[in-house]
């Protein structure tokens, strides 16, 4: 294990971020462990330092802004533009899809990195990615804390994530003995 991933998961177990039970994800999928990255971003210090290990994987990219999906990656979004110097706007969920409002726009062609605190399926880092084109940017990479997919996820940019892990999920159908006779919990990322 890294360093890096080392340092991440301590970060997790120090906020209380790292549950186990069973737990619905918003991909539809069960997990025995959930990362509650809100715990986390409830200390300052420590969204810096996730921020300040990401930066080196994103600063080459000619971004001019940061976009953070709703609610995952507000926080640390915004702690990543802050230090790039560069702009940060948020899509938020509408009708459970995201969606760009409150007058946020884009230059033509302007270079966004997608930030984004876990992903297991992509879905909402898709869906960012989307969005973005639709309003004229161009992302150019994606950056998340927590890649729960074993590095399976892929997007059509390039994806840096500061921990990959591999705790398993499971479709409803297909749940081991010990998360059978439990009711699965959706406590919020």
């Amino acid at each position: 294990m890294s360093s890096k991933k080392d340092e991440v998961i301590q970060i997790f177990k120090d906020s209380g971020a790292l549950l186990e039970g069973h737990f619905l994800l918003r991909s539809g999928l069960h997990s025995a462990h959930f990362f509650q990255c809100a715990q986390v971003c409830q200390y300052m210090d420590k969204v810096t330092r996730l921020a300040e290990l990401m930066i080196p994987m994103l600063k080459n990219y000619g971004a001019t802004t940061v976009v953070g999906p709703a609610m995952g990656g507000l926080v640390i979004g915004q702690e990543v533009a802050r230090q790039l110097g560069l702009r940060f706007v948020f899509l938020e969920k509408v009708n459970d899809k995201l969606s760009l409002r409150r007058n946020f726009k884009f230059s033509p062609n302007e270079k966004v990195l997608i930030i984004e605190d876990v992903i297991t399926r992509g879905g909402r880092v898709i869906e960012a990615l989307e969005q973005c084109r639709f309003h004229g940017a161009q992302p150019v990479a994606v950056g998340v804390i927590v890649d729960r997919s074993q590095g399976k996820t892929r997007f059509d940019v390039p994806s840096h994530s500061l921990a990959q892990l591999s705790f398993p999920t499971y479709e409803g159908d297909k749940l081991p003995p010990e998360l059978q006779n439990s009711e699965a919990v959706k406590p919020g990322s």
